[in-house]
């Protein structure tokens, strides 16, 4: 369980580790230097599939493949998480890319929300900032998509789409904490033990960001030490790819503090999702106004989203078809897991694939 005065540990040590970011925040031209030094830290050429910036927004990069998009099949937008690690979790390496795998089964016209780490402008961004970006995105891909949401990719699609049901077309919740009531996970029992008002005070004296270092304590105590690249990649035959996977976990993301708090409370310790009272740009929408058929993916072992979390999703959606599929695996491999992408992912990949009104026959079969 996090310790309050470990994570006020924690926040000091970022912020002498990054005592010239800190400087530079205090300076008049703060914002243009954070966010100089934040641009500089994206490099595109490792991710394995989606390299190109088809648009800019405040909060993300809008990536799809260097290629022309291919006609076949509608636009699948993948939500990517946004809490510890950066988006490319979704496209990590050959074999290892969810992003790879569904074109793979059919879905050409793939893109990928990259989102940004907070700089010093992004403090004040709360959620309806990124749901508005999400549905910029979604209008520059033609206005209708099929939605993959990941880990908390997952709770922000699911909110997108039953506040916008006419511009998805299916849905995928992969390891998507949905229902917090329906069982107890590492990030309810860690939120649990920190009160909202230290949170707010760590924030205020981190320029009102959750600095990446301190957002994994924040979620979930000791997880970064718990993502092993065995648990993560089902693969350790190529030592590059370890390679690969440590140098990623070893990278967070700043978060800015209004999303943090907003998810943290709305999503983990209320429950407003699972409730139907999440507010999403100006008007509560409940799950159950979702009209696209959904395909949920949990992992029976993860540490991060108990199964039950992420699978309560039905009985809140009965107006459409929900199937669901539980893996073996841990929390990553659901998104990294060379079994688990040859084996479930492909089958999602066909099932995105297929016309609407047939994915509808076969989840309600």
């Amino acid at each position: 369980m996090a310790d309050p005065f470990e994570l006020w540990r924690l926040m000091w040590s970022t912020a002498i580790s990054r005592g010239l970011g800190n400087l530079a925040e205090a300076a008049p031209n703060a914002a243009a230097f954070d966010q100089g030094r934040q641009g500089n830290a994206v490099d595109l050429s490792f991710l394995a599939t989606l390299r190109r910036i088809r648009i800019e927004l405040p909060t993300m990069l809008l990536l799809e493949r260097n290629r022309p998009l291919g006609a076949n099949g509608g636009p699948v937008l993948i939500v990517a998480p946004y809490a510890v690690h950066e988006a490319s979790v979704a496209d990590f390496a050959d074999r290892h890319s969810v992003a790879q795998i569904i074109i793979e089964g059919g879905s050409e016209f793939v893109a990928l929300t990259y989102w940004k780490s907070a700089t010093a402008a992004m403090r004040d961004y709360g959620i309806d900032v990124y749901l508005g970006d999400l549905n910029v995105a979604v209008d520059d891909l033609g206005g209708r998509v099929s939605l993959v949401g990941l880990c908390q990719g997952g709770w922000l699609a699911a909110a997108y789409a039953a506040r916008f049901p006419r511009k998805v077309v299916k849905l995928v919740l992969a390891g998507a904490p949905i229902d917090l009531s329906a069982a107890e996970s590492r990030i309810t029992r860690t939120l649990a033990s920190v009160s909202t008002a230290s949170i707010a005070q760590a924030l205020a004296l981190a320029g009102g960001r959750v600095l990446g270092s301190l957002s994994g304590a924040l979620w979930a105590d000791g997880l970064l030490q718990d993502f092993t690249a065995e648990a993560a990649l089902q693969d350790l035959s190529d030592p590059a790819l370890v390679r690969r996977f440590k140098a990623w976990n070893a990278r967070a993301v700043d978060l800015p503090g209004p999303f943090f708090l907003q998810s943290a409370e709305w999503i983990f310790r209320e429950n407003r999702l699972a409730r139907g009272s999440f507010p999403s740009l100006g008007r509560e929408s409940p799950l159950s106004g979702i009209s696209a058929p959904i395909f949920v993916l949990a992992a029976a072992d993860d540490e991060i989203v108990a199964v039950r979390q992420a699978t309560a999703i039905k009985p809140l959606c009965a107006g459409t078809s929900v199937e669901i599929r539980v893996e073996p695996g841990r929390h990553l491999s659901l998104y990294m897991g060379r079994r688990t992408l040859h084996t479930a992912w492909r089958d999602i990949a066909r099932w995105l694939a297929q016309p609407e009104a047939s994915a509808r026959v076969t989840s309600a079969a």
